[in-house]
């Protein structure tokens, strides 16, 4: 029997929380795009090389040559695996990190006291993970996803048969199933199945919060490639109208003046004062060196000189997540009158 190419492994809540934590100068972080393949293209090779020629000349010039060697060996680890459409690179005294991630990224090498976690982030946001719950009058699977990979998580309690249960004992003894795996595995939820098993669930079950949508037609034993599109549509509208509650909270926290605005203000009170979400566009960068009490900003266009942060803006969202907030990413050009930032205060 053949064995199945390797896969990629998307980036995990805890995995992009574990190196948003890191504080260590200098922290390399290396992004860029790739093709999808079983082993990273000679191309994609190419790019992630000239990409770590550029952050080993940096650390030369920071007093971080030492680094080098390691960067090399995480690269040509990261060379040897499968690749998403993207990949990154995070490599410190202490950390030797490649994450593949199922997004294209922009090209870049960033040396900076933090690594650059916002494409991670944005992964989350525009491909998080899921499951999907695909019903019969008499069987029930579920799935886990991440972007377009979709398959059984691990140590599941499914696929579950009715066996001799009547319909309404099989879908009760269903919901128990999924309400036990979300409650240790909470995410959004897609129903796939007949329209009206799926109704009469909706209708019994007490483990439905977070449904992004549902999907009708009679798809349990469907092939999981057929499957991933009619998915994606659904959460591609739950996304949406989580921009809309977005927009919706900053207009409400606005009436009761809670709202700042512009990445000057936003940095300061993400610092000082209890953020609760920050809505940002996705395509926003602001390079900027900091004040010596690191409360303000002077934008900066030397983005390699050693005193300048790359992008504040992944600053912003790693300050507002370890802070207790949400982030939510919004198009480019919504929030134009508002300096392309805004953030919402407890």
């Amino acid at each position: 029997m053949t064995a199945a190419p390797p896969r990629a492994e998307w980036p995990t809540p805890e995995q992009v929380l574990l190196l948003q934590s890191v504080r260590a100068d200098p922290c390399v972080s290396l992004l860029a795009t790739t093709r999808p393949a079983p082993r990273m293209t000679d191309a994609d090779a190419a790019t992630l090389e000239r990409l770590a020629a550029d952050a080993t000349a940096r650390l030369a010039g920071q007093g971080g040559a030492d680094l080098a060697g390691a960067l090399a060996e995480t690269v040509a680890r990261a060379r040897s695996g499968p690749t998403g459409r993207g990949i990154a690179v995070f490599v410190n005294p202490v950390v030797r990190e490649v994450v593949r991630l199922p997004v294209a990224v922009t090209d870049r090498a960033v040396v900076d006291p933090t690594f650059a976690t916002r494409d991670l982030v944005r992964t989350l946001h525009r491909t998080p993970r899921h499951l999907v719950l695909l019903l019969s009058e008499r069987e029930a699977r579920l799935l886990e996803g991440v972007a377009e990979d979709l398959r059984p998580p691990p140590r599941a309690p499914f696929p579950i048969t009715a066996d001799d249960l009547p319909q309404d004992a099989f879908l009760r003894r269903v919901d128990q199933a999924l309400g036990t795996h979300r409650r240790l595995h909470p995410a959004p939820l897609v129903l796939v199945g007949a329209e009206r098993t799926i109704t009469r669930f909706r209708k019994l079950s007490r483990n439905l919060d977070r449904l992004a949508g549902t999907v009708t037609g009679s798809l349990v034993s469907a092939p999981l490639p057929d499957l991933v599109p009619r998915v994606r549509e659904v959460l591609d509208a739950y996304l949406l109208s989580r921009q809309g509650e977005a927009l919706a909270l900053l207009d409400r926290r606005r009436s009761r003046a809670a709202v700042v605005e512009g990445i000057d203000a936003v940095w300061l009170a993400a610092r000082c004062e209890r953020p609760e979400m920050l809505a940002v566009e996705e395509g926003f960068t602001y390079p900027a060196r900091l004040s010596p009490d690191g409360d303000f900003l002077t934008p900066a266009t030397d983005v390699d000189h050693p005193d300048v942060v790359d992008d504040l803006v992944d600053e912003v969202i790693e300050t507002v997540l370890l802070r207790g907030g949400w982030v939510a990413l919004v198009a480019d050009g919504t929030l134009a009158d508002q300096g392309r930032v805004a953030l919402t205060v407890r």
